[in-house]
């Protein structure tokens, strides 16, 4: 039932950003009113990327320009809905960088460091290969 559910609130979202983007904003909010009905009956979380999509406060389904503006201040993204006048900030964070390889707590090498450390362990084994050594003797 949780399936159903969760494919009919992805469809639902689907036809209210069609019927948006073809100039029926009533329509549209009409889905997501129904989305929300439907994920609140059967117990189910919508997605953090439909959650963005719609006002809270009258599930109007957001245009960016016409029924919602977006500002960014000091660190956090205010969205304010144009028919209700509802805000919603979330706090913006800076894309995380990936972990180091090195566990011991050292400040990762960057590729020109690795390139060279390699270059310099490539002449060292060709200086001590057996076939010099014998043309030595």
């Amino acid at each position: 039932m949780v399936r159903i559910a969760q494919e009919r609130v992805r469809d639902l979202f689907g036809l209210a950003e069609r019927e948006a983007l073809t100039g029926h904003p009533e329509l549209s909010d009409r889905y997501v009113h129904l989305a929300r009905q439907v994920g609140a009956r059967y117990n189910v979380r919508l997605l953090p990327e439909q959650r963005e999509l719609y006002c809270r406060g009258c599930s109007a389904y957001w245009i960016e320009g016409r029924t919602v503006r977006t500002r960014l201040r000091f660190g956090r993204r205010v969205r304010t809905c144009l028919r209700c006048g509802r805000k919603r900030r979330t706090r913006l964070r800076a894309p995380r960088t990936p972990a180091s390889p090195a566990a011991d707590g050292a400040p990762p090498e960057t590729m020109r460091e690795q390139e060279a450390q390699v270059a310099i362990l490539d002449t060292t084994d060709e200086s001590e290969s057996p076939e010099e050594e014998s043309e030595q003797e």
